[in-house]
């Protein structure tokens, strides 16, 4: 069977939704703002580690199409204020 097979048929545009993790809200924020800055968004908080040093935060993004859906998550990753995202 070939793994492409198993991937979910996605019909653009779709709510697409990142869990973004890092040491700084106001930063993750920032940089959020930067890379969707053209797509309607919607950001809000979600957790924080035991010792505050992490905070998530969940986007939703409309995303016109899976080149710029995955754009975007190599975007939130590579970015500095972000440590992972989900």
């Amino acid at each position: 069977m070939n793994l492409e097979d198993k991937r979910p048929e996605i019909s653009y545009p779709t709510k697409w939704e990142y869990k973004i993790i890092g040491p700084s809200v106001e930063e993750m924020v920032t940089a959020v703002e930067n890379i969707v800055a053209d797509l309607e968004y919607d950001l809000t908080p979600s957790n924080i580690s035991k010792k505050a040093t992490y905070f998530s935060l969940n986007l939703l993004v409309l995303v016109p199409s899976e080149i710029v859906r995955d754009k975007i998550f190599q975007e939130l990753k590579n970015h500095p204020a972000i440590k992972f995202v989900i």
